[in-house]
């Protein structure tokens, strides 16, 4: 998988990760992966919830040692 963009928002609360996640799609191209790293909890659901409304694919979802990675595909 090759991941066109890692945007880090490890330490930020929401509304910040997704603010941020928004952002970062516009600097890619669509089909293209953006990597997605947050501490927030509440980012699982905020984060899987933007990425079906904005018609992105949201391939992966990890949780590791108080982090979770997020795989999203523009749409």
């Amino acid at each position: 998988m090759n991941i066109a963009k890692t945007l880090d928002a490890k330490g930020l609360a929401c509304p910040m990760p997704i603010v941020k996640t928004r952002k970062a799609m516009n600097d890619i191209e669509s089909g293209e992966i953006l990597e997605v790293v947050v501490t927030d909890k509440g980012a699982k659901a905020d984060l899987t919830a933007w990425s079906r409304s904005g018609g992105h694919e949201l391939l992966d979802v990890q949780e590791e040692a108080e982090v979770l990675t997020f795989l999203i595909k523009k749409a």
